[in-house]
């Protein structure tokens, strides 16, 4: 049995307020752990092509207020 399997029959026990322990756990690692990719990929350069779309839309007046 793998990690991912072992971890699913752990949470299978788990009573109700276990498991809204755990879920309130999860979203927040989970949360931490995209910014933290997001915060990377912004580092590496990543995300720069589609901020410079964003930018030549906003300065073709392709955008609009929300």
């Amino acid at each position: 049995m793998g990690k991912i399997e072992s971890v699913e029959r752990e949470i299978e026990k788990f009573s109700a307020e276990e498991l809204a322990a755990f879920r309130s756990w999860f979203a927040e690692f989970d949360a931490l752990s995209w910014d933290q990719q997001f915060e990377r990929d912004v580092a590496s350069g990543k995300l720069d092509k589609f901020a410079d779309e964003v930018q030549a839309e906003l300065r073709a007046g392709k955008c609009r207020d929300l």
